[in-house]
């Protein structure tokens, strides 16, 4: 947290007595996050525990996912249409929808166009008054590449959106699912900018969601109170908690004594202590994810795919995923889950082969082997739920060949800013779906434009690679998509950039009195859970 947000949070934490007491009630629920939020702002944001403390529990967007199909449905759009060349696409917005409000600002009107236009701009056009506010580093609209797509956006009425697009996009409806995509209220940003105080649309968030912000005590605890009006139905429960809690330990301790109802993210080897204890309930999530080894080759060795192909052989995969996911994952080979478009389930694996990784090595001049970093990752996830026992696995597979590894850690924001830059040798990293389109995975990772972004952690650009994943944008028909895909994916297996690692399913705990919670594609909602 920076100096401000710090100051903001000492301020929002003198609205109601810092005595108050986590304790459970019909009216109140209380969620474990892993982390504090680096923002209530999604646009700027970038980490799993800022989207569920900020998108998915004060904003909307203009589609949501079906839980099951995981593909786009209506949310503040209603409905949308294509033209024929697959460049225009028209919204049609959700009427009588209320914002939230808050001490500085009480909304005068309803939800409408000018909020869908405020909120594409400011991160599209540099010159826009809000593009800069918070220091705003849009990445996840830079990532999937909106601001070189979109050529034009464009309101018809108060209640329809045109988006002009300069070529088509398969993934683009789905774009509109994800958190960056929140819709932020142009009235408020409008008062706040006459007052000299843009900085509260970020910090004093207003959204459509479930819940309005009410306090924030930084590390420690952020309270919200449920929307009144919310346009999707009411809200059972009015007080919601975040409880900080980074320790996994601490988080099922809490969870055991009632001080959370949810938590996020249990580790493996607490799963059977949940399932034994009959007032807490364990569910399983089937995921789109993968975690991986990114290796970058802009730095030598990594550079010469000899080299990523040694260690590839090099790493005992199927060691990996029975010790450290027990059971909630599988083995993977390829960029994209095995459950998506264009999964490729032919593309041959990288067997454990010490004898093999040590002739490549051999012959890229390394028979001596080398020094390098492993960055392994300070928070648990999906994909990776020990990075620190990961790390050592490999750092011990590596040995074997004569590869001296030095395991190294950071604050998470250090960790992506670095890994962002390309400071690292090599990183533990993962990806999970933000919006079920393959191209989230196969040109967001491994794209050539997003080793400019940084969301490339292996800083690999390979031309015939990059054209196939650009033409499977441009190509509506799934079976002609796929097909590009699994061509890409035999680029990706012989030029090696990861290791990918596993696919692994999502885990939270509940007390099994807690109802109509959920988790999907698009992470946490709250809009229905309660205590009974």
């Amino acid at each position: 947290m920076t100096t401000g947000k710090t100051l903001l949070a000492l301020a929002l934490s003198t609205l109601l007595p810092a005595s108050a007491a986590f304790a459970a009630s019909n009216d109140t629920l209380i969620y474990c996050s892993e982390a504090s939020p680096e923002s209530f702002n999604p646009q700027i944001a970038s980490s799993g525990p800022s989207f569920v403390a900020s998108s998915q529990v004060l904003y909307n967007r203009l589609v949501t996912f079906d839980p099951v199909k995981n593909t786009p449905v209506p949310s503040l759009a209603t409905e949308w249409k294509v033209s024929d060349d697959g460049k225009t696409w028209t919204f049609t917005l959700r009427q009588g929808v209320k914002f939230n409000s808050n001490k500085y600002f009480k909304p005068t009107r309803d939800f409408n166009a000018d909020d869908v236009i405020f909120s594409v701009m400011r991160q599209m056009d540099a010159k826009h008054p809000y593009h800069n506010v918070s220091k705003g580093n849009y990445e996840y609209f830079t990532d999937v590449g909106l601001d070189k797509l979109i050529k034009e956006v464009k309101k018809v009425d108060d209640y329809h959106v045109q988006f002009v697009l300069n070529e088509p996009n398969a993934a683009f409806l789905a774009d509109w699912g994800m958190d960056f995509a929140s819709i932020l209220s142009a009235e408020y940003a409008d008062a706040m900018l006459k007052k000299g105080t843009p900085e509260n649309v970020d910090n004093w968030p207003i959204g459509t969601g479930p819940y309005a912000l009410q306090q924030y005590k930084t590390d420690a605890l952020i309270r919200y109170i449920a929307n009144p009006n919310y346009w999707d139905g009411p809200v059972p429960t009015k007080h919601l908690i975040f409880s900080i809690t980074p320790d996994v330990q601490t988080r099922l301790a809490k969870l055991q004594t009632n001080e959370c109802q949810i938590i996020p993210a249990p580790a493996p080897v607490q799963f059977e202590q949940i399932k034994k204890n009959k007032e807490l309930t364990l569910h399983t999530v089937e995921a789109l994810n993968v975690g991986y080894l990114a290796f970058n080759t802009e730095k030598k060795p990594f550079d010469n795919v000899l080299v990523r192909q040694a260690l590839n052989y090099a790493t005992d995969k199927k060691a990996i995923v029975n010790a450290v996911f027990l059971g909630s994952a599988s083995v993977a080979k390829s960029p994209l889950p095995p459950n998506m478009l264009g999964y490729n389930k032919d593309l041959p694996e990288y067997s454990y082969d010490p004898e093999k990784a040590k002739a490549l090595l051999k012959q890229a001049g390394l028979e001596k082997g080398f020094e390098a970093t492993l960055w392994s990752m300070p928070v648990q996830r999906p994909y990776n739920p020990n990075s620190r026992r990961i790390a050592e696995m490999i750092q011990s597979d590596w040995a074997k060949v004569g590869v001296k590894a030095k395991i190294v850690s950071y604050e998470w924001g250090e960790y992506l800013s670095g890994m962002r830059k390309g400071e690292h040798d090599t990183a533990l990293f993962g990806w999970m779906s933000d919006n079920g389109d393959p191209d989230n995975f196969a040109d967001t990772l491994l794209g050539c434009d997003s080793v400019k972004t940084g969301a490339n952690a292996a800083r690999w650009c390979d031309k015939p690679y990059d054209e196939l994943v650009k033409k499977a944008k441009l190509v509506s028909d799934p079976a002609e998509r796929a097909k590009l895909y699994g061509q890409a994916q035999d680029i990706f297996y012989k030029q090696a950039p990861w290791i990918p690692l596993a696919n692994g399913k999502t885990f939270y705990a509940t007390r099994s009195k807690v109802t109509g919670y959920s988790v999907s594609l698009m992470g946490s909602d709250f809009s229905k859970a309660k205590l009974n």
